[in-house]
């Protein structure tokens, strides 16, 4: 039997080491090897702004694509394709038996990094026939690491945790890559990006009219159109993360190498998070600029609370987070723990909501995480005639773009943020795409350019 069919037990060791002189920035640049990663967060009043996330070199890599998942071991470049849904493939994966564990760990402490991107839908949904692929990536891609630094920002330590078999060594050769990494990073290179849309303006507004058509008709409430925008890169990737995680810092902010491409991103919404049963979705609606006074940031909120059309929406999307919850939570448990608060950003201001649940007996935060692909924000409602009107209306497939990004821990914990405000950086290619929601009343024009509005949060970091 090969023997990516047998499940591995993985045994981990933690040890803890001052971090008050040291960065992940620096620490990540002194990383070898391949497909490193990097989490972090700019909310440090939340758990998942406490921690910061980095490794490298990961032992098994899982893709999916068409409804098949390819597995690899990347330590002996074993290979074998399973004709399996992938949500099923990484129940059995993550069910690892994990031995002497520490008490009080981190929220992620071993398991998969990556992607579930929009059109894993199309395992559970027929939409419509798949349109053109440019980017020609897998559907969901994740990375499994044997070590990992975590970064505890509140009592400013660094947990080092690894299940290589010696482990001894491998802690040892993980303290000296913080040791060399006390000196200081080097300098951001500059790159001028000059990006192109898929869509004339013209023809995004026509696509804006055909959805109202069928809002009219009763078909849909909300359809969430994109286009993407596309540029020459041949800069350093990790740079152009850094000027965005300076630029736009979020609550979910990530770089992952995952071979022949790079996402990197700045995402504020947390599409969702499940932690020892508990559930919880964050619908995000309703968008103000900051002001450039507190008067005036005032006055935008004050706007954005009064604004009907916004409000509706914002409500709308709330429920369906409460039907999706429904439908892998225990009666009665799912409720609204935090209602239309005004988040703040660097750039921008959104109205968010919190929805909660209990996940009921027989089902897992995987299947939770099914349930909420992809999330009303950035597909509309009704979801599957929204989404079959997006298939036949945006002219390139999907991918990433829209789906869900973060970790998935042994034993089921993960905290997935919703894939957008990111960046595919591909074969000397940079891919940015952003939507707006499609209602009754709205304005093509407006819509067209709030979609360049959303995009510009990464562009501009790369065009100044």
């Amino acid at each position: 039997m090969n023997n990516l069919d047998e499940k591995k037990i993985l045994r981990f060791k933690m040890d803890t080491i001052e971090g008050d002189i040291h960065t992940p920035i620096a620490i990540f640049q002194k990383l070898d090897g391949y497909q490193k990663f990097l989490l972090e967060s700019s909310n440090s009043h939340h758990d998942n702004g406490r921690y910061s996330y980095l490794g490298s070199k990961p032992y098994l890599e899982v893709t999916s694509l068409a409804g098949q998942v390819n597995v690899k071991d990347t330590e002996t470049g074993d290979q074998i394709v399973k004709n399996i849904n992938i949500i099923e493939f990484l129940k059995n994966e993550l069910l690892v038996e994990i031995g002497e564990a520490p008490i009080h760990l981190p929220p992620f402490n071993g398991g998969a990094i990556g992607y579930m991107g929009y059109d894993i839908i199309r395992l559970y949904e027929n939409i419509g026939p798949v349109p053109p692929d440019s980017l020609q990536m897998p559907d969901a891609h994740f990375l499994f690491y044997k070590e990992l630094y975590i970064f505890d920002h509140v009592l400013q330590k660094i947990h080092l945790l690894t299940a290589e078999e010696d482990s001894e060594k491998s802690l040892l050769g993980m303290k000296e890559k913080i040791n060399q990494a006390s000196k200081p990073s080097k300098e951001i290179s500059s790159e001028y990006l000059e990006f192109k849309s898929n869509f004339s303006q013209d023809e995004f507004e026509k696509m804006v009219l055909e959805v109202k058509s069928a809002i009219i008709a009763g078909e849909v409430f909300q359809v969430v159109l994109s286009q993407r925008f596309k540029a020459d890169f041949d800069g350093e990737p990790f740079d152009a993360y850094r000027r965005l995680r300076l630029a736009n810092p979020s609550p979910y902010m990530f770089y992952i190498e995952f071979g022949d491409y790079t996402i990197i991103g700045s995402s504020p919404e947390s599409l969702i998070s499940v932690s020892s049963g508990l559930v919880h979705v964050n619908p995000i609606a309703g968008t103000r600029p900051r002001g450039k006074t507190d008067e005036e940031d005032k006055g935008f909120e004050k706007s954005l609370l009064m604004d009907e059309k916004e409000l509706a929406e914002h409500k709308m999307l709330v429920d369906l987070g409460r039907n999706d919850l429904g439908r892998v939570c225990e009666i009665g448990s799912i409720h609204l723990t935090e209602e239309m608060e005004i988040q703040r950003y660097q750039h921008v201001m959104h109205i968010a909501s919190k929805v909660s649940g209990k996940l009921r007996e027989g089902f897992t935060s995987l299947d939770a995480l099914t349930v909420c692909l992809p999330a009303g924000t950035v597909s509309g409602a009704p979801k599957i005639r929204a989404m079959e009107l997006i298939n036949q209306l945006e002219n390139c497939k999907r991918g990433m773009y829209s789906g869900s990004i973060g970790f998935i821990g042994f034993g089921g914990d993960l905290d997935m943020a919703l894939a957008i405000r990111t960046m595919i950086i591909k074969e000397g290619k940079a891919y940015v795409q952003a939507g707006a929601g499609i209602v009754y009343d709205s304005d093509p024009k407006t819509e067209f350019e709030e979609t360049q509005n959303k995009a510009r949060a990464l562009m501009e970091v790369h065009t100044k």
